[in-house]
């Protein structure tokens, strides 16, 4: 069992990479967050864009890691 969830460990980094780098970057930098162009079409509806859903599974991934980290490190497999 531990074998099995140390592969979906390896599996759930390699996926997580992936998206992470397959994000868009953030070029306006932190004077975008001062000025309230959240206002735009784009900043109201980023959760069904295709960004707003990578940003999504991101987040779920790391969730995921998080907890099978954490099952590992209990003392059910030591």
């Amino acid at each position: 069992m531990r074998i099995a969830i140390e592969i979906l460990v390896l599996v759930v980094c390699v996926a997580l990479i992936g998206l992470v780098l397959s994000q868009e970057g953030k070029d306006a930098g932190f004077g975008a967050a001062l000025s309230g162009s959240t206002d735009s079409y784009w900043g109201k509806n980023r959760g069904r864009s295709k960004e707003g859903m990578v940003i999504k599974a991101t987040t779920a991934m790391l969730v995921l890691l998080m907890v099978l980290c954490l099952v590992l490190s209990s003392k059910l497999f030591v």
